[in-house]
């Protein structure tokens, strides 16, 4: 029986992967990761690197990428909390461009969300608690490689639930991007 169940969403590649919860009188418990099962499901990423953040309410991060050789693949999960998840396409050349998807992932669904490396990702806290969002990720971090969109850039006007979130001094500094 498999620990996973997935769903493609509107971008190729771009995955939905819930676990199945296992409940008994103690609580729950589920797999986060099997390599196998994840191959089983098409996933056949090699993760180098594992990632967290913890933000508050009101905290949106991104939209990152990173470019080619090290554009990086990552699987990201609520390991408490909740947050709307971002992918966007930032590639002029894709006939999707300024396109986005949002998903909502629960930690206590144990929603997590697979995002190829040539999409744009970021998310925002939706809980009072905050959220401690964990990443898997396909290569390490190269700064010269790095970039972004700026959460509301007007090209993607994504629609956020908050007007006025809390973001890096990096992440409101990333230029609008244009259609050329």
């Amino acid at each position: 029986m498999s620990s996973f169940t997935k769903t493609a969403l509107a971008f190729p590649g771009v995955l939905l992967i819930t676990p199945v919860l296992r409940e008994d009188a103690r609580g729950n418990s589920l797999t986060i990761y099997n390599e196998e099962e994840f191959t089983e499901l098409g996933i056949t990423t090699r993760f180098v690197q594992d990632y967290a953040s913890f933000s508050k309410k009101g905290v949106v991060r991104g939209l990152h990428y990173q470019r080619p050789p090290h554009a990086q693949d990552k699987l990201i999960r609520p390991a408490t909390g909740k947050v709307l998840d971002i992918v966007a396409v930032y590639d002029q050349t894709s006939p999707d461009f300024s396109k986005y998807i949002s998903v909502e992932l629960d930690a206590k669904k144990g929603e997590m969300l697979f995002v190829p490396g040539t999409y744009a990702h970021g998310f925002c806290v939706l809980n009072d608690e905050g959220a401690l969002v964990e990443y898997k990720l396909s290569d390490g971090y190269h700064p010269e490689l790095a970039g972004g969109a700026r959460w509301n850039d007007p090209l993607f006007a994504i629609t956020w639930p908050m007007s006025d979130p809390i973001v890096s001094a990096q992440d409101a500094a990333w230029p609008l991007l244009t259609k050329d």
